[in-house]
């Protein structure tokens, strides 16, 4: 297992991305503890593109629970349903929100969170958690993002 990362900020997101998902691949290779892996992608995630907040949340009964994260400190438990992360699990789908000051009931952990994505972690048709990101920019994902991060959620076990 190789526990060093190569950050490349030159070149086009997409290309900073196809250098990176290779590594968190290799990062994750052989490591079956779920928290690790969790803890490795968001730590590359942020390393890589210098993100406001890169972390996971859990499903624990019926809500959210917060998982391995890197940033400032989190919202702890978030209810089906209720903000971006809420709602992405609800729909099961990936959210991308150019402006959470827009988003309908947005969770406001920070002031200092300008847009965000959400991408579900699925087992089967089942959401286990999320993938929450936030920008203190606004308009900071699309659909590269999306694309990307669906993919890197894919390579967890669980």
């Amino acid at each position: 297992m190789a526990e060093d990362l190569t950050i490349t900020r030159s070149g086009t997101k997409t290309e900073q991305y196809e250098a990176l998902v290779p590594q968190i691949k290799a990062l994750m290779e052989g490591e079956t503890d779920l928290v690790a892996n969790l803890a490795n992608m968001a730590a590359a995630l942020k390393e890589q593109f210098n993100w406001f907040w890169v972390g996971f949340y859990l499903v624990k009964e019926a809500e959210l629970v917060l998982g391995p994260f890197q940033g400032p400190v989190a919202c702890t438990r978030i209810r089906k349903g209720k903000g971006v992360c809420g709602t992405s699990w609800e729909k099961a789908e990936t959210l991308i929100v150019p402006d959470v000051e827009a988003f309908p009931g947005h969770i406001a952990c920070s002031s200092l969170s300008k847009s965000e994505i959400v991408v579900p972690l699925l087992q089967g048709k089942n959401v286990v958690g999320v993938l929450d990101v936030d920008s203190s920019e606004l308009n900071e994902f699309d659909e590269t993002d999306a694309k990307y991060l669906e993919q890197l959620v894919k390579l967890l076990k669980f």
